[in-house]
């Protein structure tokens, strides 16, 4: 779906990824224009490849991942920018790494703003690899603060199941509805939460089942601010 850059103003990006290239799964990619055509909207274009999940935003920076220029690797790094920062009309643009073994390489798994200055990261305390360090390091040098929220992913890596992803909740002006997997980080989870966005409601859902298809809550939700 399209990205909202203003109260009424989108941007819809070319949705072509990588990791959804083979015939069965390139049928799972909507037909976006039918969809704005009967909600009555009509976003801007923007060519360049681009995952929403590989974009989250304060009210003046926008976070993205590298793999931004994988998907664009015809271009050069530094006309991705610019069209980026033409899309998003803001100046504030930065990137951080993903894992390697992350074939979809979206923020919005790892990283959540809080405010403009601090965002949420998980804690990947447990992760021995140069990763952590490295995104950390991209958040500094973006001038960025950081929390951190309880991490549990599955072992398996191969089965790219999002379960224990807590960072890919559902935002609203009402609240926060927070995803669960039954596990005993769950509470944990909550309370950062509930710490954080005080005030506001924090509500849970188990998340189990979607989770096995790779995401969560952020993921399968389209949020549009009015």
């Amino acid at each position: 779906m399209s990205i909202q850059i203003a109260a009424d103003k989108f941007v819809q990006f070319n949705y072509a990824p990588d990791y959804l290239q083979t015939i069965a799964l390139r049928k799972t990619i909507s037909d976006v224009d039918a969809i704005f055509n009967t909600i009555n909207l009509h976003p801007k274009k923007c060519n360049l490849k681009v995952d929403g999940g590989n974009v989250i935003r304060s009210s003046n920076k926008v976070l993205m991942t590298e793999k931004v220029f994988k998907e664009n690797k015809h271009l050069s790094k530094m006309e991705v920018i610019k069209q980026l920062k033409e899309a998003f009309e803001i100046e504030n643009l930065f990137f951080v790494p993903y894992e390697k073994d992350d074939i979809i390489g979206h923020i919005d798994g790892m990283v959540r703003f809080i405010d403009d200055n601090t965002v949420l990261i998980n804690d990947y305390s447990f992760d021995k690899s140069d990763f952590p360090k490295a995104l950390k390091t991209s958040l500094r040098n973006a001038g960025l603060e950081w929390k951190e929220l309880p991490y549990n992913p599955v072992p398996d890596i191969k089965s790219h199941s999002a379960r224990g992803f807590y960072i890919n909740y559902l935002q609203m002006s009402q609240g926060i509805i927070m995803p669960t997997f039954k596990s005993t980080y769950d509470d944990r989870a909550y309370k950062i939460l509930h710490e954080i966005y005080k005030g506001q409601t924090i509500a849970t859902v188990d998340s189990r089942e979607v989770a096995e298809k790779g995401g969560v809550l952020n993921c399968i939700t389209w949020n549009v601010f009015k």
